[in-house]
């Protein structure tokens, strides 16, 4: 088969398309023919040398896919070849096939072509995870977005809304926070020109976020903090802008505040496997019914990964930038 490597990490021409072996699905996996994949920003930091892939996973990168199931290992059971899924990965899915634990497939939601639905699983289960099972976002409670136009922000959004929370989002520009409000967005901050907090204060009357949604690390976490509401929950999933930060306790004990950091790729399998359960039973019905869709902006193929990265990088996209096979 062809996969994407990464000899050497470097710019997006670091990124190679290269003939390498077949992989085997081991106990409990099954092989899939990938369809399309996606790009996530781990991805780009695994390219650049920051983000190596767990122990056991694939060296290549992609976190996600959509595909066929070619092959069973043992022990799988409840799937069958041919079954069109998509899958969570821990990585290889810059690839023309990958060995999947059974517990991080999904079907193909009703409604949502194979290609698209490899838009779906890191964000539906980044977002579900972390927001609804760690934060315990609740109907008429403020989530406040940062990139709220990204996969990430497009799919939180999509889902707060769906659960009869109010959504805020950040972003660069007006265009990105027209999407936001399409999707339902209804508090639109520009960051390149508003403060968020100050932003934030004067659409809740001066309350705060209940939860906050961070893929910024260290530059905003004290700005969050400001941010929230009493009891509000703080729950940071990358580290865009930087990974060490100066804490108020203070500000935060005063705001009964919780903070909370995750990460998917390292977990174990059987919490892996727990979320893309919990998102089947609680996200997927909602594809179905057209309340939540999967947001795309373009579909590259997968041989011209470093196209992809580029426009990633450019962060001009709305949504997701896909990978195609053929």
């Amino acid at each position: 088969m062809h996969a994407i490597t990464i000899p050497e990490p470097g710019g997006p021409e670091a990124l190679v398309w290269d003939e390498v072996p077949d992989p085997v699905p081991g106990e409990g996996e099954v092989l899939v023919e990938v369809v399309a994949g996606a790009v996530n920003r781990a991805d780009i930091m695994q390219r650049q040398g920051y983000y190596e892939p767990p122990p056991g996973a694939s060296r290549y990168p992609g976190l996600e896919c959509s595909g066929r199931i070619t092959a069973l290992g043992p022990g799988v059971s409840g799937w069958a070849v041919g079954d069109e899924v998509c899958a969570l990965l821990a990585g290889g899915g810059y690839a023309e096939k990958v060995a999947v634990p059974a517990g991080q497939l999904l079907p193909v939601p009703q409604g949502v072509d194979l290609v698209q639905a490899a838009a779906l699983p890191e964000v539906t289960c980044t977002v579900w995870s972390n927001v609804f099972m760690v934060a315990h976002l609740r109907p008429g409670e403020t989530l406040l977005v940062h990139g709220g136009s990204s996969g990430i922000g497009t799919m939180a959004i999509q889902l707060a809304r769906a659960a009869g929370a109010r959504v805020a989002v950040t972003a660069g520009t007006k265009e990105k926070l027209d999407h936001c409000a399409e999707l339902g967005a209804e508090i639109l901050i520009n960051y390149r020109e508003q403060d968020f907090v100050e932003e934030i204060r004067r659409a809740t009357d001066g309350a705060g976020a209940d939860v906050i949604l961070d893929n910024m690390g260290a530059k905003y976490l004290d700005r969050n903090v400001r941010a929230l509401a009493v009891n509000g929950r703080l729950a940071i999933i990358g580290m865009q802008g930087g990974v060490k930060g100066e804490l108020n306790i203070g500000a935060l004990l005063s705001k009964r505040g919780a903070i909370s950091a995750t990460s998917l790729r390292a977990r174990p399998l059987d919490e892996k496997a727990a979320i893309v359960a919990a998102v089947r039973e609680h996200v997927w019905p909602l594809l179905a019914d057209g309340h939540v869709r999967p947001v795309v902006d373009r579909q590259v193929p997968l041989r011209d990964a470093a196209d992809a990265h580029r426009l990633v990088e450019e962060s001009t996209h709305v949504g997701k930038v896909l990978l195609v096979t053929s």
